[in-house]
């Protein structure tokens, strides 16, 4: 298995451009927030629970699980941000559900997110990461939390 280090450099290479970084930055949590919205809005067959049980929290546990074997210092920090978009997302449902449902919501940040992502892509002149790997697309959401660790001089 690959080390969170590894992983990160991997990806890095097809991240060098500062604008297609930018992007990045804004549109993979944006993304993540998507997919776990989009999770959120698939009925589950479970009555009487929270709000918060559903299938983004269900289905986030072995996201989380990937993340804690790669590092604890990261499995941490996706567990926090993993939590602060299921806030988020009960949020949006309890007070602008009426205007738009979480899932109309999730679809249209979801397709502009993903075409700004490809448009940094094309600027970067090097194809997205998971084409090569899966993967990747769990490895996203760590490279923006590293950096962010890396500025606040935080180890991983």
């Amino acid at each position: 298995m690959k080390s969170i280090t590894q992983w990160l450099e991997e990806y890095g290479v097809s991240h060098q451009n500062q604008t297609n970084k930018l992007i990045h930055y804004l549109c993979v949590p944006a993304i993540y927030m998507t997919v776990l919205g989009l999770l959120w809005s698939i009925p589950f067959p479970v009555a009487d629970m929270p709000l918060w049980v559903n299938w983004s929290t269900v289905l986030a546990i072995p996201a989380l699980l990937f993340y804690f074997s790669l590092s604890s210092v990261v499995g941490l920090g996706m567990t926090v941000f993993t939590a602060l978009m299921v806030v988020f997302l009960q949020w949006w449902q309890l007070n602008m559900a009426e205007y738009m449902s979480v899932l109309i919501m999730s679809v249209v940040v979801f397709v502009v997110a993903w075409s700004l992502q490809f448009v940094g892509h094309n600027i970067e002149g090097k194809k997205p990461s998971f084409l090569k790997d899966v993967q990747f697309l769990l490895i996203g959401p760590a490279w923006i939390l590293c950096f962010v660790y890396k500025k606040l001089n935080i180890k991983f």
